[in-house]
């Protein structure tokens, strides 16, 4: 597994909002993000928040950005990242979560495996509903690809599955 030392770490901005004792609203926090992963050298996943539950609280403490998760979210609950692959990352091994994810490239292009030869482009703009297949990333191009990805919880719970502080590289 790389570790951040060994390449810039990505820079996103995280804002989070919370009320105060009076019930009214401020912001809690606003800085840069810092709870990331490398699980390849030119790879990152950058934790924003997560849950543990639909409907999950919205009255609390609790910096839920600030969690060790693995690549599933909680269960029951969800997971929300901001990932980054350089170009020419090694297409991971085909993998899959026991969720329904929200995949929105924010900046540069991306393949998305599904097995050894299809595949689907990722360019800024593009959504992608994926609900628990097998899938790999590739950055194939010669710029970052940026992915906003939300990972809600789902049924049935497969054998092979990733789940729990398993990631998926």
């Amino acid at each position: 597994m790389a570790q951040p030392e060994q390449r810039p770490q990505p820079k996103f901005r995280r804002i989070v909002t919370k009320h105060d004792a009076d019930c009214k609203p401020v912001i809690w926090v606003d800085s840069d993000a810092t709870n990331h992963k490398f699980p390849d050298p030119k790879i990152s996943s950058t934790l924003m928040w997560s849950t543990d539950a639909t409907p999950t609280q919205i009255l609390g403490d609790e910096d839920e950005g600030a969690r060790i998760l693995g690549s599933a979210p909680p269960s029951g609950g969800s997971r929300f990242t901001m990932m980054e692959f350089l170009p020419g990352n090694e297409a991971d091994g085909l993998h899959r979560t026991d969720t329904v994810d929200y995949v929105i490239c924010v900046a540069g292009q991306i393949d998305m495996f599904v097995d050894d030869t299809q595949f689907v482009t990722l360019r800024a703009g593009d959504v992608l509903i994926q609900r628990g297949t097998y899938h790999a990333w590739r950055n194939r191009s010669d710029q970052p690809c940026r992915l906003a990805v939300v990972l809600i919880d789902a049924l049935p719970k497969r054998e092979g599955s990733i789940s729990g502080l398993v990631s998926a590289r």
